[in-house]
């Protein structure tokens, strides 16, 4: 009879120090993080920074050296000898009226051609998507003559509708809303037209409101780039009258014989008024946008 082996020890299994190190890398990693976030944030802050306490200067500090950054004494000349100089009130409301039409007509076509590409069935659907995908490859710079030919020969030159219908719709907007309208469930539509709901009932009352962050973050996109436009309205207004904001200004800046009493604090405090609308806009539907930019083009 054999004598019974000895069974060999088990091996001893290292503690894993992955986790421990990942921890420890996480907080270094951390701090360094929020240290280059924040001075990214600075530099790009730095400039409007600049613009706005500079719109509150005296001529003095305007022209001060070394450079002042807090005014010592708040003031309100800038704004006023801007406002004798130019009409701000009818630039505003040209701006606001050309960028809110702008922005409404996005909506609507934007949301209705991205609801036919995702969730209707018709032939040629592809080719039109792809189409959308082509254009939003083209530079907006060459479409500037065709556009503005077209516009002539419609008479539409220095009116609104030339200034609005040439982006009545685009092509990141449908993109973006066919990407947002594709997470809708095809079932819940199925449902609804079982029930005996027509396509407009269901657009405008099912999709359109599960979709909110998508509209809230091409309201903001839209918004924003047709209130800074200035190629063309630049191009399509010869009339003072139809100026928006961004010309006014650039008009104003570029004139060899404008007074000089407000100084460059006059074109600091235009400024300051073209970019407070959009801050207004940003900060009323920036939920909205946080979750559209967080869940853009899922599936």
């Amino acid at each position: 009879m054999s004598a019974p082996t000895a069974s060999a020890p088990a091996a001893s299994t290292p503690t894993d120090p992955a986790p421990a190190d990942r921890r420890r890398e996480g907080r270094v990693r951390r701090p360094v993080l929020y240290v280059l976030a924040s001075l990214g944030l600075l530099v790009m802050a730095t400039p409007f920074l600049w613009m706005a306490l500079s719109a509150f200067k005296t001529r003095q500090e305007l022209t001060a050296s070394p450079p002042v950054w807090i005014p010592s004494r708040w003031t309100l000349d800038s704004f006023s000898a801007l406002l004798d100089q130019l009409d701000m009130p009818r630039y505003f409301v040209n701006s606001l009226v050309v960028a809110v039409m702008v922005t409404v007509c996005n909506l609507l076509f934007c949301s209705m051609l991205g609801y036919a590409l995702a969730k209707l069935d018709f032939a040629g659907r592809s080719k039109v998507f792809a189409t959308v995908l082509a254009a939003l490859m083209v530079p907006g710079n060459l479409l500037i003559l065709p556009l503005y030919v077209l516009m002539s020969g419609l008479n539409l030159i220095d009116t609104y509708a030339g200034l609005v219908l040439p982006f009545a719709a685009s092509a990141f907007g449908v993109f973006l809303m066919r990407q947002f309208m594709q997470t809708v469930p095809d079932e819940l539509l199925e449902a609804a037209r079982i029930d005996g709901a027509g396509e407009w009932y269901i657009f405008w009352r099912i999709v359109l409101p599960l979709v909110k962050p998508a509209l809230a973050t091409l309201a903001i996109f839209t918004f924003l780039g047709s209130w800074n436009n200035f190629v063309w309205p630049l191009v399509a207004t010869n009339d003072p009258g139809k100026y928006t904001l961004p010309v006014a200004l650039a008009t104003f800046a570029n004139d060899p014989n404008r007074t000089v009493a407000g100084g460059n604090g006059m074109l600091m405090a235009g400024s300051l008024l073209v970019v407070l609308p959009v801050l207004a806009v940003f900060a009323l539907l920036q939920r909205h946008f946080t979750q559209g930019i967080a869940t853009a083009g899922l599936k």
